[in-house]
């Protein structure tokens, strides 16, 4: 897990300073399309982070795109802020669902990468790129976006359940909106602000709690020793022990935990074919 935390503040830096790192050879490209977040994540062949891009976005909701024309435009900006980074063409990239997502919404997702100017080489879905991440055999790995809460439990490496249910960060948002009687706007930044957190997360801890519940009963049926939380709606310091609590299982949560999953996605991308 230290190399893994490791990996996560480099790429993190890599994003926030937009840089990128050295590479020689050919890229792997993922691309995250979540509710609150969209972010692609660039590694070399050896899965070593070497640039990304996040943008804020609307587009998705509940692992439905609902603003196609928005979800292609940002994609694709993007793309070109990173291929004028590297100085290279991504002419590939590897994409992710929610777990239980409907065909024709796996279709609609990689039409927008499509659309945004890539072949699609690979769809997987989002716990189980950020497994790949977080090199776990074993355990249950739970990544909880803006809009559901997804879970997928592993045994001796392979995937053996996966599960999505609506509740996610956006949730936490219309709690704090009707707490303190501000617009949804309004109580987005506030979610965010990390000097309001310690008045924040009492008031959407029970979001929280719902959320481990929701876990707590897939898992009656798939019992694990362990269990990996990922996602940007995770990133409140206390979630880790609010999540413990109510699972009585121990619970692991990475830092950078809104970029697992991307990350996770570029591992599991075909190399790009364009030539560096």
């Amino acid at each position: 897990m230290l190399i893994t935390k490791e990996v996560l503040s480099e790429f993190a830096a890599l994003i926030a300073e937009k840089k990128c790192n050295p590479f020689t050879g050919r890229l792997k490209t993922g691309v995250d399309l979540g509710t609150a977040n969209i972010v692609i994540a660039v590694t070399d062949e050896e899965n070593h982070p070497v640039a990304g891009a996040t943008a804020v976005s609307k587009v998705v909701k509940d692992g439905i795109v609902v603003d196609f024309v928005g979800a292609i435009q940002t994609v694709k900006r993007l793309k070109e802020e990173l291929e004028d980074l590297l100085g290279v063409s991504l002419e590939t990239a590897a994409t992710a669902i929610p777990p239980g997502v409907i065909e024709g919404n796996i279709r609609c997702i990689s039409n927008v990468v499509e659309g945004a100017g890539f072949e699609v080489t690979n769809v997987i879905d989002e716990p189980t790129a950020a497994a790949s991440v977080l090199e776990i055999t074993d355990g249950a790995v739970v990544d909880v976006g803006g809009g559901t809460t997804g879970i997928s439990i592993l045994k001796d490496g392979k995937v053996i359940f996966t599960a999505d249910e609506p509740t996610g960060g956006t949730h936490m948002t219309l709690v704090l909106a009707g707490y303190y009687g501000i617009s949804i706007e309004e109580a987005e930044q506030l979610k965010k602000n990390k000097d309001k957190e310690d008045d924040v997360f009492p008031v959407i801890k029970p979001v929280v709690q719902k959320m481990a519940s929701i876990v707590k009963r897939f898992l009656t049926d798939f019992p694990v020793d362990r269990v990996y939380v990922v996602g940007g709606a995770s990133c409140f310091e206390d979630f880790e022990e609010t999540f413990e609590k109510e699972l009585g299982i121990t619970t692991v949560k990475t830092n950078d935990a809104l970029l697992v999953t991307p990350l996770g996605i570029a591992w599991n991308a075909a190399v790009d074919p364009a030539e560096q």
